[in-house]
């Protein structure tokens, strides 16, 4: 079904007229709901301190994971105290919010809350109701809350939206879902306040003009590799001209193998569903080759002991002549919110 998605919305593959009805459909659904939300027909919470959403609005990964992470160190440095709020995809549903540390299950609060919160070190917070979640961070004193993925999450108020765009993607063939990715229409991008590319934008018609004026783009590098069992980190350029597996049940499988491959690594490729349960058991593949998987599938094997299994950090690289800027206007509104 992936493959097949990703031929309809991504490369062009006719078939989207198929299901040009459904897409017709999930607009009734959005407009309706947002035009609920903005005669004040479906109630909004605004926390008592400022909100940043990072969202997208195509389905699958675009990268709101490391541009929250990065976020919220660079907030802290500014001297202000971030909190996150996630749904905690991939975790059990729970009815209440839960705080998360770097020592949560991943089955109970999802993996990229256990994520965020061993590399963003701030408060970490999950729940279905972000409203409820805002106000545990709020409780435990945070001055800003990060809403991770929260874009179309209408019922929390925020002061500050952040768009991220997959650059190897884009918008895709531009249709609403199931036609295409789109979970918004493209008009949503003129409502937001900053939109972020991860990578280069891909060249066709998907850089609209407030994407061409205002967005700023962003890499992810990945220097080194470490053993899950914590026993070695070595440079990644040491895998160059090795075969590995690698393992991705993330919403872009592709853009992790063609990391790997773009430091002379030969992959074997292990693309599994985003937020995938994985066993250790799983991924013995039969072979001498080593075996490599990002950061995100890596917290659900904590305690793995054998020397074969790797992840692969990556870091968040933008400009600074453009994000200092960026960041100073941020902070300005923040702390003028903060004032009121």
């Amino acid at each position: 079904m992936y493959k097949w998605l990703h031929r309809v919305w991504y490369e062009g593959a006719p078939f989207y007229q198929l299901l040009l009805p459904f897409s017709g459909l999930y607009w009734l659904l959005i407009t309706l709901r947002r035009g609920l939300y903005s005669i004040g027909m479906l109630g909004r919470h605004r926390a008592a301190v400022p909100v940043i959403v990072v969202g997208n609005i195509t389905a699958g990964g675009t990268g709101k994971t490391p541009v929250t992470i990065w976020l919220a160190r660079e907030l802290r440095e500014r001297g202000l105290s971030p909190g996150i709020v996630s749904r905690g995809y991939g975790g059990s549903k729970s009815s209440t919010s839960m705080r998360v540390d770097a020592a949560s299950d991943p089955d109970v609060v999802g993996d990229e809350p256990v994520l965020l919160a061993k590399k963003a070190e701030c408060p970490v917070v999950v729940d279905a109701n972000r409203a409820r979640a805002a106000q545990m961070l709020v409780d435990d004193g945070v001055s800003v809350i990060i809403a991770d993925d929260g874009l179309q999450h209408y019922r929390l108020k925020r002061n500050y939206e952040i768009c991220v765009i997959d650059g190897s993607r884009g918008l895709g063939n531009r249709r609403l879902l199931p036609a295409g990715p789109l979970r918004e229409t493209i008009d949503r991008l003129n409502k937001v306040d900053q939109v972020l590319i991860n990578g280069r934008m891909r060249a066709s018609t998907d850089a609209t003009t407030v994407i061409e004026q205002n967005a700023i783009g962003f890499e992810l590098v990945a220097r080194e590799v470490r053993r899950l069992n914590g026993s070695l980190t070595r440079p990644i350029r040491g895998f160059s001209g090795t075969t590995v597996h690698a393992v991705a049940a993330i919403g872009n499988p592709t853009r992790f193998f063609d990391m790997l491959r773009s430091h002379g690594i030969q992959v074997i490729e292990h693309a599994l569903p985003d937020h995938a349960k994985l066993d250790i058991k799983d991924l013995r593949y039969g072979d001498a080759f080593e075996i490599l998987m990002t950061e995100k599938d890596a917290v659900k094997l904590e305690g793995t002991t054998s020397d074969k299994y790797w992840t692969v950090p990556v870091e968040l690289e933008i400009d600074p002549v453009l994000a200092g800027p960026w960041l100073e206007q941020i902070e300005s509104r923040l702390r003028s919110e903060m004032a009121v």
